[in-house]
């Protein structure tokens, strides 16, 4: 902490010396804000009980001290812990929506938000029109609750396979009312969803590979390691998706899935999926896919009678990678 006689007495000086302090910690970013003086800036903002759309009105307004040493302690834990802002705060921002969080999700930052700030336009002519949709690995229930303020005449699912992300999904729920229109689910994927089909899917599934777990900054690390993981590739679930989706949504419904640097792994995996891949997202990509553009799900063999079903090795063996692809999945 700055020493007492030297301790910054203005919101400005305080923003400028939290970014100088997180600059030389070589602190690493990305939950919510890009760089040392923005992140110093919401943290200052916060711990003085102010909006976070404040600062430039208020760069020069004077601080008490008892004030300047909570942004200070703030400073310290935010460098000690190497947590990001958004745990240390309990909040997350979507453009002018707040969500709480904490370490059982991931800090919302997908860029699916964007799109749907828009209503998913063009691609969605009439808001009205939708009547159900899914977020699939909702996590904190951040994109339901944006699909439910966009859609108004939508019913919600928002599923996941985390019990404890559920939970902070049920707050965000809670505090914006829409408990009515958004059902919670567990359910791994599409697991736990029976034949329920929606006009709308959208997901922000675990996407980053294996090998680049390992190299992530402390601040990742600190989120569940569940809602990342997205197995050797990065793309594990994303083909889970893709090769399911059209069984649940309707004739003319749409597919709305964040891939991470996965483009052109998934372009080469569904060669035949004409992908729709929206401009503004080149660091973190989206695609869109209507139902009719997607593989069609095989229906099963039919099973054989009881009289002549046998369990030879071979059918043992067949059926092993079945198992095999129970897989978890929780988001932001």
């Amino acid at each position: 902490m700055a020493p007492a006689a030297r301790t910054p007495r203005s919101i400005g000086a305080l923003v400028r010396y939290g970014a100088r302090r997180f600059r030389a910690a070589g602190l690493a970013f990305g939950h919510g804000t890009a760089n040392a003086r923005d992140e110093a800036a919401w943290l200052v903002l916060h711990a003085l009980k102010l909006p976070p759309g404040a600062r430039p009105a208020v760069r020069d307004q004077p601080v008490s001290a008892r004030a300047a040493r909570r942004v200070l302690e703030l400073f310290e834990r935010r460098v000690r812990t190497r947590k990001p802002a958004a745990y240390l705060t309990r909040e997350a921002w979507l453009g002018d929506l707040r969500f709480h969080v904490d370490e059982r999700v991931v800090v919302p930052r997908s860029h699916i938000a964007t799109l749907l700030r828009e209503d998913l336009a063009p691609w969605i002519s009439n808001p009205r029109a939708i009547r159900s949709a899914l977020d699939l690995g909702t996590g904190s229930g951040c994109l339901a609750v944006m699909l439910a303020q966009r859609f108004p005449r939508a019913r919600i699912d928002a599923a996941d396979v985390s019990s404890a992300a559920l939970a902070v999904a049920r707050t965000n729920i809670t505090s914006y009312r829409l408990g009515r229109r958004i059902h919670l689910v567990k359910s791994d994927l599409f697991s736990r969803l029976g034949g329920k089909t929606y006009d709308l899917i959208v997901c922000n599934p675990p996407y980053v590979a294996t090998a680049a777990i390992r190299r992530l900054p402390r601040e990742y690390r600190h989120e569940p390691r569940l809602a990342l993981a997205g197995g050797h590739d990065g793309l594990d679930l994303v083909r889970r998706i893709v090769r399911c989706a059209s069984t649940h949504l309707r004739p003319g419904g749409l597919l709305v899935v964040e891939v991470g640097s996965g483009r052109k792994r998934l372009e080469r995996a569904f060669p035949r999926v004409p992908f729709t891949w929206p401009e503004g997202a080149a660091d973190d990509p989206v695609f869109l896919a209507g139902r009719e553009q997607l593989p069609a799900q095989r229906s099963p063999p039919p099973r054989p009678s009881p009289q002549r079903r046998r369990e030879t090795p071979a059918r043992r063996g067949a059926r092993a990678p079945r198992a095999a692809e129970a897989r978890h999945t929780a988001r932001a």
